[in-house]
C-alpha cells in the first residue's frame, strides 16, 4: 500500500475519532441556557461597548434574564423601546433611567487658544498628555488627537478640522461612556440628555484664576460667579475658579449663558440660539 493512501487513512481515522470525542464532550458538558437570553441578545445593538457596566451584550442579556428587577440594568445603545421589549420578555418593568449624552467641557478652539508648540508624534491624547502640556498653554483643555473618536463604537464623534475639537453627534451618541473613559484630561462628561434634547453646560475645565485662564483661552471660565448669582434655580456652583451647572436642577432658562462674559457657557438642542431668542424678544417688545 502506498504511503499516500496510508497517510489518508491515518488522518481520516484521527479526524473521525476526534470528532466523536468532541461530540461526546459537548453532549456531556452541555449547559441548558435560558431561551430568553437569545431573544434579548437579538434586540441588543451588539456593540459590546460596556456602557451597561457588563462585559458585553451576552452578559447583559444573561443578567436581564436572571434579574428580579431591571432598575439597574440599562443598555445605553438600545433605547427606551428596546428596553420595554426586554421587560416584556422577562416579565419585569423596564428601567426608567434618564437618557445620557456626552458633552465636552472645552471650547478651546484654534481661534480661542493660542498654539505655542507643535506636536509631531503618535496621534494619541494619552501619549501627548504624558509628554507635555499640549499644543497650547492650557493644561486642562482638549489635546485634540482623537482618542475619543477612536473609542466610539457608534461613530458619534468626529474631529472638527477648523476648531481642532471633537464634535459629538447628539443623534448618534448613546451615552455609553467609552469616550469619557479614554479622555486623559477627563473633560468629557455624561450628562442628562435633557427634555427634548436641550441642555446647558460650562464648556471649560480650567481651574486657573481668571486672568491666567483668560490668557490661556479666550473662552475660559474665569470664576466670576455672574452665572451663579443670576441662576434662579440654585443650579450653579463655583469651585476652584470654575463654574458647574447641575443638570438635575437646571430649568434651561439660559440666563447664565446670557451673562457669561467669556461665552464659556453653551447650549444644545434649542430651536433658537440665545441671540435669536433675545432679538425675537426685543422685536416683540417694540411691537407692544
Amino acid at each position: 500500500m502506498s504511503p499516500v493512501i496510508i497517510a489518508i487513512i491515518v488522518l481520516g481515522t484521527t479526524g473521525i475519532a476526534g470528532a466523536v470525542i468532541l461530540y461526546a464532550v459537548a453532549k456531556k458538558f452541555y449547559v441548558n441556557e435560558d431561551p430568553r437570553i437569545a431573544l434579548i441578545e437579538e434586540l441588543l445593538p451588539g456593540a459590546n461597548c460596556g456602557g451597561c457596566g457588563r462585559s458585553g451584550c451576552h452578559d447583559f442579556a444573561c443578567a436581564c434574564a436572571a434579574a428580579s428587577s431591571l432598575d439597574n440594568l440599562v443598555c445605553p445603545g438600545a433605547g427606551t423601546e428596546v428596553m420595554t421589549k426586554i421587560g416584556d420578555i422577562v416579565g419585569l418593568a423596564p428601567s426608567t433611567a434618564k437618557a445620557k449624552i456626552a458633552v465636552l467641557h472645552c471650547n478651546g478652539s484654534c481661534a480661542n487658544r493660542p498654539v505655542t508648540s507643535t506636536y509631531d508624534g503618535a496621534k494619541s491624547c494619552a501619549i501627548l498628555g504624558n509628554l507635555y502640556i499640549g499644543a497650547s498653554d492650557c493644561a486642562y483643555g482638549c489635546l485634540g488627537q482623537g482618542d475619543c473618536v477612536a473609542s466610539c463604537r457608534w461613530n458619534a464623534i468626529h474631529m472638527d478640522p477648523l476648531t481642532g475639537l471633537p464634535v459629538i453627534d447628539s443623534e448618534l451618541c448613546t451615552g455609553c461612556g467609552a469616550c469619557t473613559a479614554v479622555c486623559p484630561r477627563h473633560i468629557i462628561e455624561l450628562r442628562d440628555k435633557g427634555p427634548k434634547g436641550r441642555r446647558v453646560w460650562v464648556a471649560c475645565a480650567n481651574k486657573e484664576r481668571g486672568a491666567l485662564a483668560l490668557k490661556e483661552c479666550k473662552a475660559a471660565c474665569i470664576g466670576c460667579s455672574k452665572c451663579r448669582k443670576i441662576c434662579p434655580h440654585d443650579a450653579i456652583t463655583v469651585e476652584n475658579n470654575l463654574s458647574y451647572i447641575d443638570s438635575s436642577k437646571c430649568k434651561l432658562c439660559r440666563k447664565c449663558e446670557a451673562v457669561c462674559p467669556t461665552g464659556s457657557i453653551i447650549d444644545s438642542g434649542f430651536p433658537l440660539t440665545l441671540k435669536e431668542m433675545e432679538a425675537l424678544a426685543a422685536t416683540r417688545h417694540q411691537q407692544k
